[in-house]
């Protein structure tokens, strides 16, 4: 399982050890359709910071640009 699994998702994947496959699968279907999101919404707002602000996150502008151009499953 990925660390950015809801804990939702955890809890009702431990909860049955009887979950039928295609339920399970759907779960984690969710949860990785989930992870994808977060990571394009982050990289949107970190294109959109300044200068200023990546030097306060110790980043610089040219590797702000490479993870904004990363693709969303990466």
């Amino acid at each position: 399982m990925t660390r950015a699994m809801n804990t939702s998702a955890l809890m009702l994947l431990n909860a049955s050890p009887r979950l039928p496959l295609i339920a399970a699968l759907a779960v984690r279907f969710a949860a990785i359709v989930t992870q994808w999101e977060q990571r394009r919404r982050s990289r949107i707002n970190l294109g959109k910071l300044d200068d200023r602000l990546l030097r306060d996150v110790g980043l610089t502008r040219h590797h702000a640009d490479q993870e904004v151009s990363r693709f969303f499953w990466m």
